[in-house]
């Protein structure tokens, strides 16, 4: 088992990892808010005792607010991450030059190490143009 030790992490590239994952769960997170607000408000729409105007206006309104919310969150959420990713780097690149990172140890799947074939040489062709 080899023993090694987390120094430093690239601020940007854990910004970016955090950034993605935040979108993709803004994603989720919108993709069921909105649904609901969209079914909600046809549903205010359609069901709303004597109709009228002020149904329809209800109804839309909703439905464009879950509309708004599938793009937002997304957004939102990836940007957070985004900033959220880079200054939890920032700290831990800060912590680890006072107490030296996070140490863990890694295990080998292979017992041992197989060497790469040797490069193959070139050789000029063994029929002489004609």
């Amino acid at each position: 088992m080899a023993e090694m030790t987390i120094r430093r992490f690239g601020v940007f590239s854990v910004a970016k990892i955090n950034g993605l994952l935040g979108f993709i769960i803004g994603l989720l997170i919108g993709l069921i808010y909105g649904l609901f607000l969209i079914l909600f408000g046809a549903a205010m729409s359609a069901l709303a005792p004597g109709g009228g105007n002020e149904a329809l206006a209800g109804g839309v309104s909703t439905v464009v607010l879950g509309v708004i919310t599938m793009i937002a969150f997304p957004i939102i959420y990836g940007f957070l991450g985004f900033l959220g990713g880079a200054l939890s780097a920032v700290v831990y690149n800060l912590a680890s030059g006072m107490t030296g990172g996070i140490k863990f140890e890694l295990e080998g799947v292979q017992q041992e190490y197989a060497p790469p074939p040797p490069p193959q040489q070139w050789a000029p062709s063994q029929y002489p143009a004609q």
